[in-house]
């Protein structure tokens, strides 16, 4: 059974279209990004995947059920961009309110509470109240709530949005920590970080999917890449000597120090090599060097 079936999915506000015939099926497994500009209708997708919202036309299906049907109760969860905590209750009793919401008695609905306080680090904030948290840790306690139930399915939108780097390496960590036992679907600007996370990327623009790119597939194509940053080079002389080496097919300049190689490694099979060597003969200091492209790269280009 598939995760998750989109068939001709369109929703109006009115006479405004959100969501324009989007097709796209979803397996199990790694973490999922969804992508686009604001406006582009991903807070809409999320919205009928919870069953906030009825599909204008066509059919969604989660785990082969109607999203919002009471056979998902504990199956599917989501976290909002701009969730709140009640500021009047500890962090524990708020938990603690929620598994019971999804049937589960008194002792084991704490239980729960803390198992999730367990996973984001953050037990010791038991017994405190919203106000008393950092923006950091507000953000995980939210996600402790995403995870109760242990879920199948978890929408997390913008998850390390205005989180410091420490904080968000750990919300990055857990998802991974747990992708082997919940799928999580991630709506973010940051590409950087859904590379690092993702293995599939659904972009959607103006209400329509316009690509779905498998990260995997990427890196198992015909040709390789190359993406190189450099601290100091002439750029032009760069691209003309990269350009001449034996099984370079494209030197592609994305800024004046920033360069995306393609090459074909039937036919050279030692380019980072041939590169330090380039950089020592010419006296040119290089930043960093990357397999592959970027994310934004092969959306963009």
């Amino acid at each position: 059974m598939m995760l998750v079936n989109c068939t001709g999915l369109s929703q109006f506000y009115g006479n405004k279209l959100a969501l324009d015939n989007v097709d796209f099926n979803l397996g199990a497994g790694a973490p999922i990004a969804l992508v686009g500009p604001n406006g582009a209708g991903k807070t809409t997708l999320f919205s009928l995947m919870c069953g906030y919202l009825t599909p204008s036309k066509g059919e969604i299906l989660i785990l082969g059920e109607k999203p919002g049907s009471a056979q998902l109760l504990g199956r599917v969860s989501a976290l909002p961009q701009d969730a709140k905590l009640d500021p009047n209750l500890s962090i524990l009793s708020q938990l603690t309110l929620l598994a019971q919401l999804q049937g589960m008695k008194p002792n084991a609905a704490r239980q729960e509470a803390l198992r999730v306080l367990t996973l984001v680090d953050l037990t010791e904030v038991a017994g405190q109240k919203p106000p008393s948290l950092s923006h950091g840790m507000s953000k995980r306690v939210s996600i402790a709530q995403a995870l109760m139930g242990s879920p199948e399915l978890v929408l997390l939108d913008e998850p390390t949005s205005g989180l410091d780097p420490a904080n968000a390496k750990k919300v990055r960590e857990l998802v991974l920590s747990l992708s082997g036992e919940i799928t999580f679907i991630i709506s973010s600007h940051n590409l950087d970080e859904l590379e690092k996370l993702c293995d599939q990327v659904l972009y959607l623009d103006q209400g329509r999917l316009t690509q779905s790119v498998s990260l995997q597939s990427r890196n198992q194509a015909q040709f390789d890449y190359l993406t190189l940053t450099m601290q100091s080079c002439d750029a032009d002389s760069l691209t003309k000597e990269l350009s001449a080496r034996t099984g370079v097919i494209a030197v592609t300049s994305k800024s004046s120090n920033e360069f995306v190689i393609q090459y074909d490694p039937a036919l050279t099979s030692a380019l980072e090599p041939t590169l330090f060597s380039l950089f020592e003969q010419q006296g040119w200091q290089y930043k960093m060097l990357l397999k592959g492209r970027t994310l934004e790269d092969t959306l963009f280009s």
